[in-house]
């Protein structure tokens, strides 16, 4: 939420410093789904063997944008390549932990 308005954060997402990557920022909701849809098929654009997604600046992520990036893992998986998420929001750690067969394919940094 924004402060000023109370109205969802958007979504954003700029490259990431130092390594491949993205870092997302905003709420992941159906506000923002086509904007994750494209920083997502951004992202797996991105070339190496390891691709990372910082969500340190991510509010909130529904269970369909876990969805989402449990697909660009999937994607990115059959290529050889690994999606790595740092920092996952409270929202994402807690669909994980309920969804952990639908979940396996994220891989979360320590």
């Amino acid at each position: 939420m924004t402060p000023s308005t109370g109205a969802p954060a958007p979504l954003t997402a700029l490259p990431l410093p130092g390594r491949p990557g993205a870092c997302l920022s905003g709420s992941c909701d159906l506000d923002t789904r086509q904007a994750l849809s494209t920083a997502l098929g951004v992202v797996a654009g991105i070339p190496g063997p390891v691709v990372h997604l910082d969500l340190s600046a991510v509010v909130f992520l529904d269970p369909t944008a876990v969805a989402a990036l449990v697909q660009a893992s999937v994607d990115l998986g059959g290529q050889g390549r690994r999606l790595l998420l740092h920092d996952a929001p409270y929202s994402l750690r807690k669909v994980v932990e309920m969804f952990p067969d639908e979940c396996a394919a994220l891989e979360v940094a320590a």
